[in-house]
């Protein structure tokens, strides 16, 4: 096995353990440079960019570039290695979407000039590049859209709602709430999210046509912090500050595809993946 990365939002902590492997090894690079790799290579998992809006907004000429490029460089790796290759794309393709639930036909509803357009055109772009390289017949891609993932090991600092809230919770702060808090999210446990990458790196014949993976069980973010303060046991007041631009009111998955091509649906369900997330960061918080 061999991992990439820049850590420009990863920690070397969560490969520390794999350091003494023979079967691992770990090269830091930026993925918008050629990667050289000896000998055989069988899978390609492109899964980097930064994906909570303050990281990929702070350099989004680089998030661009990590999307488009480093996407092209591994599809190039692919080609010629023989390697069958996964894009983790994502659901911000479909903007703010005018469909519910996001079926893979909808098309999106996306602002190509907007502050979020670097990670969604990015991503869709990206696609393109992956479905161009499938029908030419020069590399064996396949696109994965992700929703909302969360579990242990995210940083408590990436500005995605989940962290935020439970890190805040477990300080005693206040909890941010962007917007009213009635826009909805659907949120999917990172175990259950990896056996979908896997199986849908598995399939064959190749699907020919994005995934969609997520939980669609669709909650608002009110709620979620009401679960939060529940679990956590903390006596925080929620604060309500200015929704971002082109945040989306609702986001849930459709998931019969991935159903239907990989046998996938998440198992576990947020109670007990909230628990596993705070649990974790009770740890994390408090380590030197």
């Amino acid at each position: 096995m061999i991992c990439v990365d820049n850590f420009l939002t990863g920690t070397r902590h969560n490969v520390e353990r794999l350091s003494g492997n023979p079967l691992f090894s770990l090269i830091e690079q930026d993925v918008i440079d050629p990667l050289q790799i000896d000998g055989p290579v069988d899978e390609i998992y492109n899964l980097a960019c930064a994906a909570s809006p303050p990281l990929y907004q702070a350099d989004p000429v680089h998030t661009m570039m990590t999307c488009v490029v480093g996407t092209r460089n591994l599809l190039t790796l692919a080609e010629a290695k023989g390697a069958r290759f996964l894009l983790a794309s994502t659901s911000e393709v479909y903007g703010d979407p005018e469909q519910h639930p996001q079926t893979e036909e909808y098309r999106g509803n996306v602002n190509c000039t907007g502050p979020r357009a670097c990670y969604d055109e990015g991503k869709r772009a990206a696609e393109t590049l992956s479905f161009d390289m499938l029908r030419h017949g020069r590399a064996d891609a396949r696109v994965a859209r992700i929703f909302n993932t969360y579990g242990p090991r995210m940083l408590e600092n990436d500005g995605r709602i989940v962290s935020n809230l439970i890190c805040q919770a477990l300080r005693g702060q206040d909890l941010t709430i962007y917007g009213t808090g009635t826009q909805t999210r659907s949120f999917c446990y990172v175990s259950d999210l990896i056996k979908g990458l896997v199986a849908l790196m598995a399939v064959t014949p190749n699907p020919g046509q994005p995934v969609n993976l997520g939980n669609p069980v669709e909650i608002t973010i009110l709620d979620l912090a009401d679960q939060v303060l529940r679990k956590t046991g903390a006596l925080s007041r929620l604060v309500h500050l200015p929704l971002p631009q082109d945040d989306p009111p609702r986001r849930r998955p459709d998931i019969m595809r991935a159903y239907t091509l990989l046998g996938w649906q998440p198992e576990v369900g947020l109670d007990d993946g909230l628990s596993a997330t705070i649990n974790y960061f009770k740890q994390a918080l408090v380590s030197p």
